[in-house]
């Protein structure tokens, strides 16, 4: 038998044991009432996939964008399995942005009416005093972003030690925020009974798949858009731009997707040194690979890439092949190939190793109707964006900013708050004048560089902190359990009369 029709029928053995679908008449009373109240008709494609995992007390990973009705996936069991009576945080959803933070908060606290169950939004860029007497009142549901949920359990405002319930909701976009950090040392707040966990994430690039390592425990994987488990997908989107802004516009979407690290594909060597320029320009870590450079030169580069320190390689169809980027999460197609096969071994250098990616290509005019021709020739699931706003973009990178600068502050000591004080007066100067505030500008847009531009390609570890500690520990015990084996061999020996002076018993 062949290992295609191995994974054939593995996949057979799994879809026979998938769990079924649910409608709305086969769910709870509670559960029925809050889907009347938000005014469904029958539960979106996520929830009735999703729910019944709930119940089963299985992990899941979902595959599924905005807009999906993801939120009562993971809202709706809850009615059911919180006990209204206790007034202690139960559930906890993580979330990237405090935007998402307000309106999950809304959309459970208008499904949760009648329940006695309540849900608080926590937050940065905001007071602690209403989220600390939400605590207090003992809220059984909490949304927030990681930052501040840490800030909450660091100053023991919070406490997860009836934890049942944990949510990560848009996990893809909380790494790209900057939050991996942040969510390593909530890990070791996470008590260690049982319980239930849901990832939820439009990709699952190599990075989130580690960080479902750290949170779930043997996780399903439910890919909507085909309905089966264990089938996480690419996926592939297009722009459609103006011809003379395509460089601005690549530009824009990397920094939107912030990706892990990535490959753009052009047709020609001239296009290929030409984006090369332009990212290092804009201040990306990036190097170029086509026919033209030296042998050294190429082995200079397929180190890089090899040892995971590069973030970005601009190559050709030709002189990129054979070439294995591990944790690779993003393709872009600068221009459409000629080649429509070429579409296909490019797309496929992310996804990988149980992992999933994204394909984002940026095209004009013809190059958007052959694309097209492209997708339905090998039946891919193409999707046309449309183009992000300036602001939308400012806002985003504002935000990842305020998530590392408060990592940052948060992990200075109190000598260190202390000392920067005396920059207070001087940061309300600068900030109240036109003229002045371009100093400010300048020291963010550094920071910024410095933190997000530089190659960031972080391995996600399979094992968490607390499974290191544990084997630092066991070995330091197995030394010291060895260091005394070894003396007391050392004291017997010692004691033990001299086996060539010591008379022989007669027999």
């Amino acid at each position: 038998m062949t290992e295609e029709t191995n994974c054939e029928s593995k996949q057979d053995k799994l879809e026979e044991n998938q769990i079924k679908p649910v409608t709305i008449n086969q769910l709870s009373e509670p559960i029925q009432k809050a889907v009347a109240k938000a005014g469904w008709k029958e539960l979106s494609k996520v929830q009735a996939l999703a729910i019944p995992y709930a119940f089963s007390g299985k992990d899941l990973m979902v595959q599924s964008h905005t807009g999906s009705g993801k939120t009562g996936a993971f809202i709706l069991p809850m009615l059911d399995m919180l006990d209204s009576s206790k007034k202690q945080c139960q559930a906890l959803i993580l979330v990237p942005t405090r935007e998402l933070a307000s309106q999950v908060c809304t959309e459970a606290n208008m499904l949760f009416e009648g329940s006695n169950l309540e849900c608080a939004a926590v937050y940065g860029g905001v007071g602690y005093k209403q989220q600390v007497d939400a605590f207090k009142r003992g809220v059984a549901v909490i949304v927030g972003t990681p930052g501040r949920i840490l800030d909450h359990l660091i100053k023991k405002n919070l406490s997860l030690e009836n934890l049942t319930t944990l949510i990560l909701d848009e996990a893809d976009r909380m790494l790209s925020m900057g939050f991996y950090p942040d969510m390593q040392k909530l890990k070791r707040f996470m008590p260690k009974k049982p319980r239930r966990s849901f990832m939820f994430s439009a990709t699952f690039p190599v990075s989130v798949v580690g960080v479902s390592r750290m949170f779930l425990n043997n996780p399903e994987m439910l890919n909507l858009s085909s309905d089966h488990i264990h089938a996480i997908e690419t996926t592939h989107e297009f722009y459609n731009v103006a011809v003379m802004t395509k460089d601005r516009w690549l530009m824009k979407l990397i920094e939107l997707e912030n990706p892990v690290s990535a490959i753009v594909f052009c047709n020609t060597k001239a296009k290929v040194h030409y984006i090369t320029e332009v990212l290092k320009r804009f201040g990306y870590d990036a190097d170029e690979l086509t026919a033209d450079l030296s042998q050294s030169q190429r082995e200079k580069v397929l180190q890089r890439i090899k040892e995971n320190k590069l973030r970005f390689l601009v190559a050709t169809d030709i002189a990129a092949r054979g070439i294995d980027i591990s944790k690779l999460s993003h393709v872009f197609h600068y221009e459409t190939p000629e080649d429509h096969e070429a579409y296909i071994h490019r797309s496929g250098r992310t996804g990988r190793a149980g992992a999933s990616g994204k394909v984002i290509s940026i095209t004009e005019g013809v190059e958007t109707i052959e694309l097209k021709k492209i997708a339905r020739k090998f039946d891919i699931d193409l999707k046309e964006m449309p183009l992000p706003e300036d602001d939308e973009i400012e806002r985003i990178v504002s935000q990842r900013v305020i998530a590392l600068l408060d990592i940052k502050l948060r992990d200075r000591d109190s000598l260190q708050t202390e000392r920067m004080q005396r920059f207070n007066a001087l940061v309300k100067e600068l900030s109240s004048s036109e003229e002045t505030i371009s100093l400010l500008t300048m020291l963010l847009d550094d920071y910024y560089h410095q933190q997000l531009h530089q190659a960031t390609i972080f391995d996600v570890q399979e094992e968490t902190e607390e499974k290191k500690k544990e084997t630092t520990k066991t070995k330091a015990r197995k030394k010291r359990s060895n260091r005394s084996q070894m003396a007391n061999k050392r004291h017997r020996r010692g004691s033990r009369p001299n086996s060539s002076k010591a008379p022989r018993k007669k027999e």
